[in-house]
């Protein structure tokens, strides 16, 4: 049985901490590279089982050291891997560069996650599922198809549109909810009570450090995250991602799941890296 299932990237990141980023032309020395377990989707997946949540991720990796490190940061977090298939292509790379304000910039190499495809979801069954969460570093064709599988199923479909990229009409008109950040919400509507004139049922638009609004048709409500000191934001996106869809599968209204999920995404910022820094439930700050 699952609750979750989680349809999306997984990639290794290579991390390096620098004083500034580079301009166009300039070599900038940072500190020593650390390799961490990451991607979109197998980030959301783990943020989502730390919290209690029976999830599998539907993805790719290459045979390689990647590869395997992923595979076994997935399992160790609780995280079933029978839907992420060995790909020809090496494991997608995430190339990421942090400031001492823990903020981050990202170049990514999909490599293994754009074999990702449509008949892959056909081969999951839908017994049990109960939420489907996708993010946008696997090929949109295979995000379309699987909201579609999930719409058709009777699993609630979530979407973190992230990178932002075109999608049908059709595919919008059965996310609830579409997620976004708020510099993503700019590129696609004037407000956020826009956002729902795209198609999607709800939308959530997460703010950094000041929380996230969620919007319905009833309006918008802001929820707080915790005040804290970031130490680094890498994949804050996609923890709150995870806690949402697993407080979504646990049964909880948007507005209650979005509340959860800011507390589970500033905690997350405390420590350094993505999946790594994602909380137990009992650590999840109040």
């Amino acid at each position: 049985m699952t609750s979750v299932l989680v349809l999306g990237s997984a990639n290794a990141d290579l991390v390096v901490e620098v004083a500034r980023r580079p301009g166009g032309g300039e070599t900038v020395l940072g500190g020593d590279t650390v390799v961490m377990p990451g991607g979109k989707g197998a980030n959301t997946a783990v943020a989502a089982a730390r919290v209690g949540a029976s999830v599998d991720l539907l993805g790719a990796v290459g045979s390689d050291q990647y590869g395997e490190l992923l595979r076994s940061s997935l399992a160790s977090s609780g995280v079933r891997t029978a839907f992420v298939r060995t790909s020809a292509r090496p494991t997608g790379i995430a190339y990421i560069t942090v400031t001492p304000d823990g903020e981050n910039s990202i170049v990514v190499a999909p490599g293994a996650n754009g074999d990702v495809a449509p008949s892959d979801v056909d081969g999951v069954s839908p017994d049990g599922v109960s939420v489907l969460v996708c993010s946008l570093e696997v090929p949109v064709p295979t995000v379309e198809h699987g909201v579609a599988w999930a719409a058709r199923h009777g699993v609630r479909p979530v979407l973190n549109l992230s990178p932002v990229a075109p999608l049908s009409p059709s595919t919008l008109a059965l996310l609830d909810p579409l997620i976004v950040n708020e510099h993503e919400a700019a590129q696609l509507a004037p407000t956020f009570e826009a956002l729902l004139d795209l198609g999607p049922r709800s939308a959530v638009v997460t703010l950094g450090a000041r929380g996230a609004a969620v919007v319905t048709r009833d309006g918008v409500v802001e929820v707080p995250a915790p005040a804290v000191t970031p130490v680094d934001t890498t994949g804050a996106g996609d923890a709150f991602a995870g806690a949402l869809a697993a407080r979504l599968a646990a049964g909880d209204q948007l507005v209650e799941a979005a509340r959860y999920a800011a507390r589970v995404a500033a905690t997350s910022v405390t420590r350094a890296g993505a999946q790594p820094s994602y909380p137990a439930a009992a650590d999840v700050l109040p």
